[in-house]
């Protein structure tokens, strides 16, 4: 038992040395944009106030990309790099995610980034604004869709849902176990998140390179800094409230054109969910894709597609 313990205590230590030594810098390479931030009030921050990163590229109509968890704008560097061309691509990066700050003691919870996002695109001025969400950003984002429709003018949609999981078993049951003393010790220990699930949403484990990887453990590093992650699978369930506040307001964004962009291969967010976003809405566009959870990752032809729903 000693024995085990003392391992169990080595694999901890370890994890945590391989997070600080990816803790290196940002390849410019695979993603080469100019980093900038603005400051976002919330009297639930410890100094009322923290800096949101976002990315800034081209010009044209606006495409702002909304992530989940436990990624950054990262995750929209390729459909950035080939979209910028022609639009003005925007992705921001969620407080305690990515290069924005971590302030101890606040919520984190999909309500509290929602609220950050509208703040983000009000002080921008951001307006008819073609929107993409995937995994969490989907109810965050699609919050702000359902309450301002007149400011979107299409969405793109992948592998996320917009309703309460209270009936839904498998997710009661994840969300209940992370969200538990032991789940929290996985998380904020272990930096589960990045390290273990983030590996198994791809279909196509190759094209999670190290390099690739290393960025995605990188805003993680510290174990203070992984916080958000963990509230984000509490919240899974426990948030279901807004996730059904957004559900009822559906019919705002039922004209708004929708391109529905699923990897097919997701064992986390099931083609299921497509099915039931596909009763949302008049005019919306279906995607299958051979991909997992990270279509943004695998599926090479994505910018091709969104590039011909935009033009649509």
């Amino acid at each position: 038992m000693k024995l085990n313990k003392r391992l169990f205590i080595s694999i901890v230590i370890l994890l945590n040395l391989k997070a600080m030594l990816t803790a290196k810098a940002i390849d410019t390479t695979l993603y080469p944009f100019e980093s900038r931030y603005l400051e976002i009030e919330n009297e639930g921050f410890p100094d009322g106030k923290a800096r949101m990163h976002y990315i800034d590229e081209g010009e044209g109509e606006i495409i702002l990309f909304v992530h989940g968890t436990p990624v950054w704008s990262f995750l929209y560097r390729n459909l950035v790099k080939a979209l910028s061309a022609t639009h003005r691509c925007i992705a921001m990066d969620h407080i305690g995610f990515g290069l924005s700050d971590k302030p101890q003691g606040w919520g984190y919870k999909p309500e509290d980034h929602a609220a950050n996002l509208e703040q983000f695109i009000n002080k921008l001025g951001l307006k008819n604004i073609n929107l993409m969400v995937h995994d969490f950003g989907g109810p965050i984002g699609l919050s702000y869709a359902v309450d301002h429709p007149a400011n979107i003018k299409r969405l793109i949609i992948a592998n996320t849902w917009m309703w309460s999981n209270a009936d839904n078993k498998t997710v009661r049951k994840a969300s209940n176990f992370f969200g538990s003393g032991f789940g929290k010790f996985l998380y904020l220990n272990m930096n589960f998140s990045p390290n273990v699930l983030l590996k198994q949403a791809y279909q196509d484990k190759k094209k999670l390179t190290k390099t690739i990887h290393r960025h995605y453990l990188m805003p993680f590093a510290r174990k203070k800094d992984r916080y958000a992650t963990w509230v984000l699978a509490r919240e899974l369930y426990g948030s279901n409230d807004f996730y059904d506040s957004i559900w009822q307001k559906r019919a705002n964004i039922r004209q708004i054109p929708a391109l529905l962009a699923w990897g097919m291969a997701d064992k986390f967010i099931t083609p299921d969910n497509l099915e039931r976003l596909k009763t949302v809405f008049e005019q919306a566009r279906e995607l299958k894709l051979d991909a997992g959870h990270f279509i943004q990752e695998e599926a090479e032809d994505l910018p091709g597609h969104i590039l011909s729903f935009l033009g649509s």
